[in-house]
């Protein structure tokens, strides 16, 4: 996997998160930084509503060994456009472990995109594009 810090018109599901990015952007120009990442989420999924954009939240992810499920379930924040899936953060700044998490995620849904989305940033909504090795 590799992450990508932009858009380019040519990779997978650029223009949903082109819309994805947009809506996390308008939630962190109208509150800021500094609130919890549990305000946060409920704006983004407010703004992503009004916006038309499919999303689900808290959607719990099964796992399994050896074809026999396991008790440990893996929760993102959302899947976007039933491809995307979004980690929302309220750090100081991403760090590796928030990377693996949202590779973790990517793995067990067979995600091709994913974004962490960090709303602590004073200057600015950080953000992070990651995509599949699959794809």
């Amino acid at each position: 996997m590799f992450c990508m810090d932009g858009f380019r018109s040519r990779e997978p599901l650029a223009e949903e998160g082109y819309r994805l990015v947009g809506a996390a952007m308008e939630v962190y120009n109208e509150k800021g930084a500094g609130l919890t990442e549990q305000i946060y989420q409920e704006c983004l999924e407010i703004e992503l509503h009004l916006r038309g954009i499919p999303y689900d939240s808290f959607r719990e992810l099964r796992t399994f060994y050896k074809g026999r499920e396991l008790k440990k379930r893996y929760i993102p924040d959302l899947i976007v456009y039933e491809r995307i899936i979004a980690e929302l953060k309220a750090v100081k700044s991403l760090e590796p472990e928030h990377e693996s998490q949202l590779l973790n995620y990517m793995h067990l849904t067979h995600s091709p995109v994913g974004y962490l989305l960090n709303f602590s940033c004073k200057s600015d909504l950080q953000w992070k594009r990651f995509l599949s090795g699959a794809l």
